[in-house]
């Protein structure tokens, strides 16, 4: 393995739903991060780690910036804003249309405050019938923001992720190995398990109800056998979303652990033995000591 001689943090930030935690797994090659089509998917700010060559990128994946309506949401919103400082870029990621929102005004504001160097990262360019169309939304970022550079890719495919890898290299301060070469995210095993299992929620649950949900894992042991226990508790915050989690003879809450659990062995590299119950929470969202115990802990990111 090469010395490394340059380390860097770099934040993804946008609206919600733009692709930052596709994008993430994406420049990090593995998947360290939860992906629904639902916007508000990311609480958290997590790190995904890197390491190519002589290089160690550090990129944090941040939850999308919106209006907030609850506790919980003026807690992600003040991670995106805490997470765009003190780093050694911004990545701003957004969709090909050719039209500056209030998100991205706010976000180029912020960037421009702290002066550091930012990237127009332009997804989901697979979508685009016509390639002219990109000429077109770079022109209109390019009035509002100079940006150092503006890097066309689809998180999806995979198409132009190496080309943005070169691009942030560049700005990565000559520095030492910031995490073990073989780690890819800063997320400790006991909260992949939640999140992978919240992303079942939110990828099986329809309208409001996996937005209300929040996972505390109450048992994480290894066996001699190698088989990994997991025990976790799915909170609600209505009776009636309870029964719709659970499922006609426990058929959905069935349906969600099976794929959790799938994704779990992919991520533990063996065989998951999980349990799950549902519980019933009411208006955790907005109750601070609620959302700080299912570790949203409203520190500085």
């Amino acid at each position: 393995m090469a010395e490394i001689k340059k380390s860097g943090i770099i934040t993804i930030c946008g609206r919600p739903n733009v692709g930052k935690s596709t994008l993430t797994n994406a420049l990090v090659g593995e998947k360290v991060a939860i992906v629904t089509n639902k916007p508000q998917t990311t609480r958290n700010r997590i790190c995904g780690v890197r390491t190519r060559g002589e290089s160690q990128f550090v990129f944090v994946d941040t939850p999308g910036l919106h209006k907030a309506r609850t506790r919980l949401g003026d807690y992600m919103v003040n991670v995106v804003k805490e997470s765009v400082a003190d780093v050694d870029a911004v990545m701003l990621l957004v969709e090909p249309i050719p039209n500056v929102g209030g998100p991205e005004e706010q976000l180029i504001a912020r960037m421009k405050k702290l002066s550091c160097p930012a990237v127009l990262v332009i997804n989901k360019v697979d979508t685009l019938d016509k390639k002219e169309k990109l000429l077109e939304v770079i022109q209109t970022y390019e009035q509002v923001h100079q940006f150092q550079a503006v890097v066309p890719i689809s998180a999806k495919t995979g198409e132009g992720v190496d080309e943005l890898l070169d691009v942030l290299e560049s700005y990565l301060p000559q520095g030492p190995q910031l995490f073990p070469e073989d780690m890819t995210s800063d997320q400790p095993e006991r909260q992949m398990m939640a999140e992978i299992l919240r992303e079942k929620l939110l990828l099986c649950l329809d309208k409001e109800i996996p937005h209300g949900t929040a996972v505390e894992i109450t048992r994480f042991a290894e066996r001699d056998d190698e088989v990994v226990e997991v025990e976790a508790t799915i909170y609600c915050e209505k009776n009636s979303h309870k029964g719709i989690i659970i499922g006609k003879g426990g058929s959905m809450l069935k349906k969600v652990s099976t794929l959790a659990r799938q994704d779990m062995e992919r991520f533990m590299g063996t065989k998951v033995y999980l349990q799950t119950w549902v519980k019933v929470k009411e208006n955790w969202r907005d109750n601070p000591a609620a959302i700080q115990n299912f570790g949203y802990k409203g520190d500085k990111a």
